[in-house]
């Protein structure tokens, strides 16, 4: 029997995939990584046909690939040695909502919007990155270790437990997870990430399927805050920025707190498009540090009051006269916005990285804040080498723990239909990362040819990673050519 056949056998015939058409929609995504086809597609339903699946991969020699999104960016999906790739989106399920502990138990297919439409019934709330893409996975950007827009330390990561089908296909839970009765009975509920013992859910976050198939997670929510009141505060140089978000943070101020310049912010704010987009990337200041404050079920309008007090004797101490709660033209914004925030980019719309050009190659990493105003001026030094214009680069900044560090993203916006303008954006791209590395940026998720330059400069490490690799998967079937990322 061939793996077709086998994989009809596992999940049935109409959820495998073996046409061209189908599969050229998993070859490629938004990203500047090449084209490269599976051979086949497997939707399963549950662990058992992950598993099953994996242990034929195994027996085959046949790569396996997995992806839970309805949407790419990074290459870290496309089948690069071909292959089956598993598509986990069947797997949707919301497993618990516990309200009285703050977490959810969700499957890898869960999107965003899915999971904040379930979670507003309980007048809870997601840790949520930036306006993800509302066919985003909520497991895969918590794997992807992607920033969450409050940053406090206890938000610094929002996974707790998970399941995972290893690339032997042994199935494998991890931290308390992994107790008797768990997840249904046990009283400990999986809700502890580490031990007993070692914390083994390390090798499976940021490891890109790598190291095996997470079917579902326990993850942190939060309880929905009652009142809100936002603060917009304009800089013109980013210099200024550090010193203020720094010592907001240290105070332990608020709750999202974030730091966008005005061509994201108006991608972000427009409405009618490109009229709104033109209109306020000009009236816009060129650094915005959006900042709520939020209060909860008690006596909230006396937490935002103390907590606006400090924000006044900060801004006083800084020098800042202008702190206002909403910007010119926009009265309803401050009202608006924290809700906004707390939720996937609107399905109806035109995702906010695709408005202007079609596609947009982020390039991401941490720092700490006082480095960022030297990284933005190498970015825009490098981007005018390509003639790309400054202006149409953005910019977003996200403390994390506190400001104990930032991720720092800057997106090029381009046009994937003009393969001329694509492979100048690839040129700039890796000409910008080679710049910032040897500024000390710090690329914890290096995809794509990232990944070379970054393994390059940290040998030791790779070699380590490598010996793991053949550990937990003798046969390489799992995303093979990639070394994690």
């Amino acid at each position: 029997m061939n793996v077709r056949d086998e994989l009809v056998g596992i999940v049935g015939p109409e959820w495998v995939f073996d046409h061209p058409e189908k599969l050229r929609a998993y070859a490629e995504d938004y990203s500047i990584s090449s084209l490269s086809m599976p051979s086949y597609v497997a939707q399963p339903q549950n662990s058992e046909e992950v598993r099953d699946i994996v242990q034929l991969a195994n027996l085959s020699r046949v790569p396996v690939v997995p992806c839970s999104s309805g949407i790419h960016f990074n290459g870290d999906t496309i089948p690069i040695e071909g292959g089956i790739v598993l598509d986990l989106r069947r797997m949707n399920r919301i497993l618990n909502i516990d309200e009285r502990n703050r977490a959810a138990r969700i499957e890898a297919g869960v999107t965003w919007p899915q999971l904040q439409h379930e979670l507003e019934r309980h007048n809870l709330m997601a840790l949520n990155p930036l306006f993800p893409h509302p066919l985003k996975s909520v497991l895969t950007s918590h794997l992807e270790r992607e920033p969450m827009l409050i940053p406090k330390f206890e938000y610094a990561d929002a996974l707790l437990t998970m399941e995972v089908i290893l690339p032997n296909g042994e199935l494998f839970r991890t931290g308390s997870a992994c107790v008797q009765g768990a997840p249904d009975k046990s009283v400990s509920d999986g809700v502890h990430p580490e031990g007993p013992g070692l914390g083994w859910w390390r090798l499976l976050q940021g490891a890109q399927g790598t190291m095996g198939v997470v079917t579902w997670a326990n993850i942190k929510v939060e309880m929905k805050p009652g009142v809100n009141k936002t603060f917009l505060i304009p800089f013109e140089a980013i210099t200024d920025t550090a010193d203020f978000i720094y010592k907001v943070q240290r105070r332990m101020l608020g709750e999202e707190c974030l730091l966008l310049n005005n061509f994201n912010l108006a991608s972000i704010l427009a409405e009618n498009w490109p009229e709104d987009f033109e209109a306020l990337r000009q009236t816009l200041p060129p650094w915005t540090v959006i900042l709520v404050l939020a209060g909860g079920w008690r006596r909230p309008e006396e937490k935002i009051e103390y907590e606006e007090e400090a924000l006044r004797e900060i801004a006083l101490d800084l020098h800042i006269t202008n702190l206002p709660p909403l910007l010119p033209g926009m009265p309803e914004l401050e009202k608006e916005l924290p809700e906004i925030l707390r939720w996937a980019w609107p399905a109806e719309k035109t995702f906010w990285k695709f408005r202007f050009k079609g596609s947009c190659q982020d390039l991401f990493f941490y720092t700490v804040l006082e480095k960022i105003s030297a990284f933005t001026e190498a970015i825009k030094q490098t981007a005018l080498k390509f003639a790309y214009p400054i202006q149409d680069i953005g910019f977003y900044i996200q403390p994390v723990e506190r400001a104990r560090a930032c991720h720092y993203e800057c997106s090029f916006y381009y046009n994937p239909e003009n393969e001329e303008e694509v492979q100048k954006i690839r040129e700039l791209f890796y000409e910008v990362a080679e710049t910032l590395i040897s500024m000390e940026a710090f690329f914890t998720r290096p995809y794509q040819g990232l990944a070379d330059m970054v393994y390059d400069r940290a040998a030791s490490y790779a070699i380590a990673l490598k010996k793991v690799k053949r550990w937990l998967d003798p046969n390489n079937i799992m995303s093979p050519g990639r070394l994690c990322f």
